[in-house]
């Protein structure tokens, strides 16, 4: 009968044990309530999703506005500059071909 544990040896452990399971209920508590719902979940990404999207649109738009600038700069600043320059370059060059 000496390798049974006494009456007070058993209560010992299970207290310990009983200690431990109560920890490891607590973790899992606190771990639970750091994690995010599932709804939660949805709505960030939904939100997050939306932003993208604006995002894209906008830049699609600075993309037209770039494009259209361009435009602007050749129909506007370009032309009429070479539409100056081109009749006297070509009566410079007859001229001094004369």
């Amino acid at each position: 009968m000496p390798d049974e544990p006494t009456l007070g040896e058993v209560v010992r452990r299970f207290e310990d044990r009983f200690t431990d399971v109560r920890d490891d209920i607590k973790q899992l508590g606190d771990r639970i309530d750091t994690k995010v719902s599932q709804e939660v979940y949805d709505l960030r990404h939904e939100a997050l999703a939306s932003r993208v999207s604006t995002l894209e649109t906008l830049r699609e738009k600075d993309a037209e506005k770039l494009v259209a600038t361009r435009r602007w700069l050749i129909g506007a600043v370009i032309m009429p500059l070479v539409g100056v320059l081109l009749p006297v370059i070509i009566t410079l060059t007859r001229g001094a071909g004369s």
